[in-house]
């Protein structure tokens, strides 16, 4: 097995030896199984805007260490309720939060597409690493419990590094973890903004995997896929015998 991925074309001389991946939306289905859970903790379809909202405002307190983990899943749903004309108390919001949290964990469910790509980037020999804004604990047991942690070879969290994409530093933390230089790792998630463009203004190769078809302005230089699918042959196409 190689080290890189790379082919005998001495006019070619552009390797990929790493690929990165977020975990959200990219690997796991995560917006359907949380808007769904979502909806059956507060008893509304239309909220998950608001949810998105306080999200925001929580994270930025956690990666600024104003808070901690525990503390702002706590927050977050007691800013989500008060929004919604309820005020509950902090205990009462740990409750809801950790129900909220074990049917999400019943419910993780990978893309069809995620273990095949997994399969192929091993077995070309390419280093793995995820790259994920959320925070280390879940996500570390999401990895763990939808078989996906053995494929990686490192993870980097933005609620451990205290930062998040599209800040260079998370990029660089995982190449620097990978042991590959950034202009030869390839980073894929499925927002162009904190991704696929966060990625490549930090020196790495953005992809950018559009599942759903969104209609966007795409530099040239970020290859845009609608399927984990079609990674392979991106990388080996363009990315590896063009040079990109």
């Amino acid at each position: 097995m190689t080290s890189a991925l790379s082919v005998d074309l001495p006019s070619r001389t552009s390797t990929v030896r790493a690929v990165c991946l977020d975990i959200d939306d990219t690997l796991v289905d995560y917006g359907r199984t949380a808007r769904t859970v979502l909806a059956a903790t507060c008893g509304r379809d239309d909220a998950w805007a608001l949810w998105e909202r306080n999200n925001k405002v929580q994270f930025t307190r956690l990666l600024a260490g104003e808070i901690d983990y525990d503390t702002m899943r706590r927050e977050r749903l007691r800013a989500f309720f008060a929004d919604l004309g309820e005020w509950i108390s902090p205990e009462e919001a740990a409750e809801r939060e950790a129900r909220r949290m074990a049917a999400m964990e019943r419910s993780w469910c990978l893309f069809e597409d995620a273990l095949p790509c997994l399969e192929w980037l091993r077995a070309a020999g390419l280093r793995i690493a995820a790259i994920t804004n959320a925070s280390g604990v879940h996500q570390r047991v999401k990895l763990a419990s939808l078989g996906l942690a053995e494929y990686f070879d490192t993870v980097v969290v933005a609620g451990e590094v205290r930062v998040a994409k599209p800040d260079p530093v998370i990029f660089h933390t995982a190449c620097a973890a990978l042991g590959v230089p950034p202009e030869d790792v390839v980073h894929v998630g499925d927002r162009l903004d904190l991704d696929a463009l966060g990625a490549r203004n930090a020196g790495l190769r953005g992809v950018w995997l559009n599942r759903t078809g969104e209609v966007a302005s795409v530099p040239p230089d970020v290859p845009v896929i609608s399927s984990l699918s079609e990674l392979p042959e991106l990388l080996v196409c363009e990315l590896v015998l063009q040079g990109a």
